[in-house]
């Protein structure tokens, strides 16, 4: 049977390019876009329907009706705004996955749920987190997405569902805005360098993250997901690693393409989120068992944003 993919939150940061690349090896037809929002113009091309993700009934009868497959659960209230409504965080971010699963079990679905370096806490350690490692987020954004991953296994081991899940580092693209997270500043940079020359930093000057940019993050996840089953070892989350830099390095690489940018800091809220967060990620389980690695570097993705933003 031919693959028939729906992406929920396909309007997000991540959703607006791993639609586009799906549809590259599904067809158009062959992928659905789903959000709140009204449609992304890069979205345009292909079906999209307005869904809510705490619609059960509406996914349930769109999964049927459209004969679907695989879907990636991308709708989620990300950190920052999940520390100003934790309730709504919880119950968005739960009860989306769980629903998703039930239908899952039921349809026999292939499933990607991401979950993100916000499992980690001030008890993990620093450098080099390991795939295995002491786990005690302090946002609830951290806590549904490890909670989540929980429920990823019990579901594959109980049920036999095929899902898969990245944990995403910070991620960083031209095409789309970021959706209300702590790295969000290493978008909102390069868009400052480029517009006003100067940038005021939420985070201090030397707060080391895990980052990525979005073209490796995209082919992570379609590498993940198109890898045969006998070599997904982990079915919580696999760590995933591209770079690691500070608001002073990016600002650094920023200065060899316009010198004259300036930066200033004023940490807000976000500083204690960063700080309990690791500094650097250890991949190799992923790198193992289907083979990642990165392509881009801070230098090479400064050079592609300014570039493409600048067009």
């Amino acid at each position: 049977m031919k693959d028939k993919v729906l992406v929920i939150g396909a309007c997000g940061q991540i959703g607006v390019e791993l639609t586009a690349a799906l549809r590259t090896i599904y067809g158009t037809d062959g992928v659905i876009a789903s959000d709140l929002k009204d449609p992304h113009p890069l979205l345009k091309d292909g079906p999209f329907v307005h869904l809510d993700v705490m619609n059960k009934t509406a996914i349930f009868d769109l999964v049927k009706k459209e004969g679907i497959t695989q879907i990636y659960l991308l709708a989620a209230i990300l950190s920052a705004t999940g520390e100003k409504n934790p309730q709504m965080a919880w119950n968005i971010n739960m009860k989306s996955l769980l629903a998703i699963f039930e239908m899952a079990e039921q349809e026999k679905l292939k499933i990607y749920w991401p979950s993100s370096i916000a499992v980690f806490g001030p008890t993990s350690p620093k450098q080099d987190t390991p795939q295995r490692t002491v786990i005690e987020p302090t946002t609830v954004y951290g806590i549904s997405k490890y909670a989540g991953e929980l429920w990823c296994d019990y579901y594959f081991k109980k049920f036999g569902v095929d899902v898969r899940s990245l944990r995403y580092p910070g991620l960083i693209s031209w095409k789309s805005a970021p959706g209300g997270g702590t790295t969000d500043y290493a978008v909102e940079i390069y868009h400052e360098a480029l517009k006003n020359k100067s940038y005021n930093c939420f985070l201090s000057e030397n707060t080391y993250l895990p980052m990525m940019y979005m073209d490796d993050a995209i082919r992570a996840t379609i590498e993940l997901m198109e890898a045969p089953a006998d070599k997904i070892n982990i079915r919580t989350s696999y760590n995933l690693s591209g770079m690691s830099f500070s608001p002073k390095e990016i600002t650094a690489s920023i200065q060899k393409h316009i010198p004259d940018f300036s930066i200033s800091y004023a940490p807000d809220f976000r500083q204690a989120i960063a700080d309990s967060w690791p500094q650097s990620i250890d991949d190799s389980a992923a790198r193992n068992d289907w083979g990642w690695a990165p392509a881009f570097d801070l230098d090479k993705m400064t050079e592609e944003m300014l570039t493409n933003l600048s067009r």
